[in-house]
């Protein structure tokens, strides 16, 4: 990316930092999750919203950039900085400290996230599902595990069914975006599953063509994602009665991608599944029924073993900080958005005019 190029870049994302823009974020980077979202009651959308805003302007950083090595520091540089209470001057950084400080969210759950996006920088091969779920955990089950803990979820089981979940949705989205990722030249599929189809991965990547090899693989990996998706449903009944109804919908929702690819023959190198707005209105509406009925507990599960890690991090977490109220919720997120609104015009302005009281290494180049 040119030095203009980035600069432009950053004022774009820094006239989006107050909350209509981290949920114009939202609803570019994922229609489904934020449909799904909309159902959150706001004391708890709102720092969703600011965790979503962090995990989508840190994935552009990587997606953005031809000098990994240099982006990567950066981004652990900007980590380290939110933890030691000193965010960089982006709003979403900022934003993304005070939920760090206010649910004491442990360091290790955004670093697995920083950790996933750097394998998809190194254009890493996943050989067996076992590995291609060690990398859903890290870009997708780091956010289950946060947001059960702004949630308030204190049940380490409970927290493995999130954490699962995200593993689920990112399954999906590999299982959707098998096309897309091949004309980057990814390739996300296990690969012991295409070569058992008498499928070459690197023949494949160099000519991304549809066969009934390939859906058949697909198949597996959303046959696999439903497998999660269950597992994830016995976790509800640990949420709060109102964050059910938008963490059943966004379950459901993702599950309907599948049902999509699977309607169009597993195809998803020709077409890329959606699903319909009328769709998600009535899983939106079905998901509704949760705020009084969910399934019923089952602790028997033991975690996916690619998510262990991200339960036993929260466990000090979990066991450290005391539920809060949503009135609790509710005080400090709105004092955080005053404090961010106040500030985003005046930052602008400097930002604009080429001075910062806190440069980014990036601007120069």
């Amino acid at each position: 990316m040119t030095t203009s190029g980035a600069q432009q870049y950053r004022a774009a994302h820094l006239r989006a930092f107050a909350l209509g823009g981290c949920e114009g974020l939202m609803r570019q980077g994922s229609k489904s999750f934020y449909a799904a979202s909309r159902l959150l009651p706001r004391e708890v959308r709102v720092p969703v919203t600011a965790l979503y805003a962090f995990c989508r302007v840190t994935d552009d950083e990587v997606d953005c950039s031809d000098q990994m090595d240099g982006v990567m520091r950066d981004l652990r540089s900007r980590l380290a900085a939110i933890y030691q209470g000193r965010p960089q001057a982006f709003l979403a950084d900022e934003a993304f400290a005070k939920v760090v400080d206010h649910y004491q969210l442990p360091l290790a759950l955004p670093a697995a996230l920083l950790e996933g996006f750097e394998w998809d920088a190194q254009g890493r091969h996943y050989q067996t599902i076992d590995q291609v779920c060690d990398y859903g955990a890290r870009v997708a089950g780091t956010v289950g595990a946060m947001m059960a803990l702004i949630m308030g979820v204190r049940e380490p089981w409970a927290l493995a069914r999130a954490c699962e979940l995200g593993v689920a949705m990112q399954l999906t989205n590999i299982a959707r975006d098998v096309g897309e990722d091949a004309a980057m030249g990814r390739c996300y599929l296990p690969r012991d599953w295409l070569k058992a189809e008498g499928l070459d991965p690197d023949d494949f990547l160099a000519r991304p063509t549809f066969s009934p090899a390939l859906g058949r693989v697909v198949s597996r990996l959303l046959d696999h994602a439903n497998e999660l998706y269950g597992r994830a449903e016995q976790g509800v009944s640990a949420l709060p009665r109102a964050c059910r109804p938008a963490i059943v919908s966004a379950r459901t929702i993702y599950a309907d991608i599948g049902r999509e690819i699977a309607r169009r023959g597993f195809n998803s190198v020709d077409h890329r599944a959606v699903v319909s707005k009328h769709r998600k209105l009535v899983r939106v509406a079905q998901a509704t029924a949760s705020f009084v009925m969910a399934p019923a507990w089952r602790r028997g599960h033991r975690p996916l073993p690619a998510v262990q890690f991200l339960v036993d991090a929260a466990l000090p977490s979990m066991a450290s900080i005391a539920p809060k109220t949503f009135s609790d919720k509710a005080g400090w997120m709105i004092d955080l958005f005053l404090d961010l609104q106040a500030r985003e015009r005046p930052q602008a302005v400097l930002r604009a005019s080429g001075h910062s009281p806190r440069q980014h290494p990036l601007d120069h180049g």
